[in-house]
């Protein structure tokens, strides 16, 4: 009897029920729009309380590190471009030693060649007038041995000639002497006669 009356009462309370048509069906009804609203509230008033507030700390934090990333990028940046900058100017430094490293090895360089010019002109001229004193001291040298040689010679020949010693000094120094001094003068007409020519 139960099971009668459950369906019998389904029908009356469908029966009951006006039929809803067009534009209605998309309208819920009034006590479905208050509870919806209610339940909307709480979540709402839930999530602003709660979760809000830890998705705008998540989201401060992540800003602050975006920021301080940011910050951290732009003084790497700066000091880049600082380094950069020291960089180039210890190029254009170094540049400039390097040239006037260069400019004072030429200058060195260019004394150094100087003062060994110098020095070996005045080694020459040394050893040029070494060697002319020394040749003069051998003219001499010879010019005396040859006059020894000479006299001796002129003296034997002398001696040979007029048949007498002429062993005493004197007498051998002037006829050397004279000898010499015809020599000299025959050698002096043989050269103005030459030029003469």
């Amino acid at each position: 009897m139960i099971h009668a009356a459950n369906p019998a009462a389904l029908v009356t309370a469908a029966e009951g029920t006006e039929e809803v048509q067009g534009i209605d069906l998309l309208i819920p009804a009034a006590y479905d729009i208050f509870w919806s609203s209610v339940v909307l509230l709480i979540i709402a008033i839930a999530f602003y309380k709660y979760a809000l507030p830890k998705f705008q700390a998540i989201l401060d934090e992540r800003t602050a590190k975006i920021e301080g990333g940011l910050a951290k990028a732009e003084t790497a940046q700066a000091e880049a471009a600082a380094a950069l900058a020291e960089y180039h100017q210890q190029l254009q430094d170094a540049r400039t030693e390097a040239a006037r490293i260069r400019e004072d090895a030429r200058a060195e360089g260019g004394q150094i060649v100087a003062d060994l010019r110098a020095k070996a002109s005045e080694e020459a001229a040394r050893i040029t007038e070494t060697a002319h004193r020394q040749i003069e001291a051998e003219r001499q040298q010879a010019a005396v041995q040859l006059t020894q040689d000479v006299g001796t010679l002129a003296t034997e020949l002398a001696s040979k000639i007029v048949g007498e010693a002429l062993e005493d000094e004197v007498r051998q120094s002037r006829v050397v002497d004279r000898f010499l001094d015809e020599l000299a003068a025959n050698t002096a007409t043989t050269a103005d006669a030459g030029k003469g020519n």
